[in-house]
């Protein structure tokens, strides 16, 4: 009996553990061989509301990410193997929580459309990345920005780096 137990046992957590993979698999950075260099250009804000540390920050780490985490060469070249192009399209705040009949947090939700162009396969792939932070809705739109600008930053330039080069 006890055997038995033991192998339903190992029966459910290889089940579980071969199903969980399949469901929360990561990728690897994929760049053909052939792609050697990307030209990053000046991500616009094109938002109602533009927030002026956005575009330059966000363009600059985005750069920076791809310097150091593959083995692609950032020009300014009109003729990169990958030309990627980004538009700030939403900056928007809105309620997310409400108590005692008044708003107790915010929600900053923004918006990112990434356009690569992959010159060597002759293919352009338009990606939307959305990005939501919630703050107290104490704070002043002003002062959440400038307390969560570095997520803000790390995290958008995290999601279009995935997107682009995992796979995501």
């Amino acid at each position: 009996m006890k055997i038995f137990l033991v192998a339903c046992c190992v029966g459910m957590i290889s089940f579980f553990s071969s199903s969980s993979c399949k469901i929360y698999s990561f990728r690897d950075i994929s760049i053909p061989d052939s792609v050697k260099s990307v030209n990053v250009h000046y991500i616009e804000n094109h938002a109602r509301y533009v927030n002026p540390q956005l575009s330059p920050s966000l363009t600059d780490h985005l750069k920076q990410k791809i310097v150091s985490q593959t083995r692609l060469t950032q020009t300014n070249r009109d003729d990169a193997h990958y030309d990627i192009t980004g538009v700030i399209t939403d900056y928007s705040q809105s309620t997310s929580g409400i108590s005692n009949q008044q708003a107790a947090s915010n929600r900053l939700t923004v918006v990112v459309h990434i356009t690569l162009n992959d010159r060597l396969a002759n293919k352009v792939t338009d990606y939307d990345i959305s990005r939501s932070f919630d703050y107290s809705a104490l704070l002043s739109l002003q002062a959440a920005e400038a307390k969560l600008n570095d997520e803000i930053i790390r995290s958008l330039t995290d999601d279009i780096f995935n997107r682009i080069f995992s796979n995501w």
